[in-house]
């Protein structure tokens, strides 16, 4: 009875092909903006804001890059990880050669170097698409790696291979650094992740999503009815990117603190890839779903034998994380190929016909 659309009229085009068009949604958005940046803030500690939130929201924001890749445009990519490298070392870079400019910029700036990356490793999907185009997504995966640990330009001869954020501060206030408060780094990321997730959003709803779509459904139709494979590809390519680069540089500078190469390897480019299987392929809401499930679970799998007594070494608990993922992929292939988003809105649906079946 609470989510129904009787009486909720569209009077003009806007209203009919808005992206939250019943009054529930758009009330549920505002309060879950409300919570994430007032009560959240006022009520978290440090555990809370550091070790779930800020993850939470740097993951979701690599995960919606991917989708944008994967989800809409069809094109699969192996090497997000490295890109997250590529927009951390960027700002990492560009932060010690201008310090007098805010974090910000070079959060943001470091996002379109990642874009350029990722439009020249993009270029071989002009010609191979599947598993051709995996194979040459992990080779720039490696070939990144390599560069990060190899090239000490890129780290300025630090003698440790790591790079760390220097203290900075926004409004007076620090914002990366020792002395930045979880706070004040939660509240940043956040207005980053919603902004650029707002935009994401905007794009897959109008012409840039549709040719996107069109290209992943069959790109020799969509090329018959006149999309460009060439700019759609490329695009893709590079808003993926530019999200990871943008992901990567809040995951050193606002989550982490520092970082060495090996936090960007394969790996990272595998839990990213999982966070959009389970949450969902072509749905943003997924990237949530996805990075939330695949976050947390660890942190309960670590604190839920303590809390009934048993006592689990963690090379154990890493190991069942391993498991219950590979589950989680598993049965969400078979049974549900669209993800948790495509559970959430079979939910919807169903409360929008309730009590009748149909």
């Amino acid at each position: 009875m609470f989510y129904r659309e009787a009486g909720q009229f569209k009077t003009t085009y806007a209203a009919d092909m808005a992206i939250f068009p019943i009054r529930q949604d758009r009330i549920g958005l505002a309060l879950i903006l409300a919570v994430a940046f007032v009560v959240i803030p006022l009520t978290g500690n440090q555990f809370l804001l550091n070790t779930i939130m800020i993850p939470f929201l740097v993951y979701a924001l690599a995960a919606i890059g991917l989708n944008l890749l994967t989800g809409y445009c069809g094109l699969l990519s192996l090497g997000v990880g490295a890109f997250m490298g590529v927009g951390a070392y960027a700002c990492y870079k560009l932060m010690t050669i201008f310090p007098g400019v805010n974090v910000i910029v070079w959060i943001l700036a470091s996002g379109f170097v990642s874009c350029a990356v990722g439009v020249f490793f993009g270029l071989p999907s002009l010609r191979i698409k599947g598993f051709y185009l995996v194979v040459a997504t992990l080779a720039a995966q490696f070939f990144l790696d390599w560069s990060f640990a190899r090239v000490t330009w890129l780290y300025n001869d630090n003698t440790s291979g790591a790079i760390e954020a220097p203290t900075t501060k926004l409004f007076g206030l620090p914002i990366t650094g020792p002395t930045a408060t979880p706070t004040v780094r939660y509240l940043v990321v956040l207005t980053i992740v919603v902004v650029l997730a707002w935009i994401a959003s905007n794009l897959v709803h109008g012409r840039i999503g549709r040719m996107w779509m069109a290209v992943r459904d069959m790109d020799i139709a969509a090329e018959l009815m006149g999309v460009r494979l060439f700019q759609a590809k490329l695009l893709a390519f590079a808003v993926s990117s530019f999200y990871a680069g943008v992901a990567g540089a809040l995951m050193v500078f606002l989550w982490l603190g520092a970082a060495e190469p090996e936090a960007f390897n394969i790996d990272q480019s595998f839990l990213v890839l999982f966070m959009v299987i389970i949450g969902g392929l072509g749905s943003i809401v997924g990237a949530f779903f996805g990075a939330a499930l695949l976050h947390i679970l660890p942190i309960a799998l670590r604190a839920l034998p303590s809390m009934i007594g048993l006592n689990i070494g963690s090379a154990t608990i890493e190991q069942l994380t391993f498991m219950i993922t590979g589950a989680l992929i598993i049965f969400f292939l078979i049974v549900e190929p669209r993800g948790l988003a495509q559970l959430w809105r079979i939910g919807k649906q169903k409360l929008r016909v309730w009590p009748f079946p149909y």
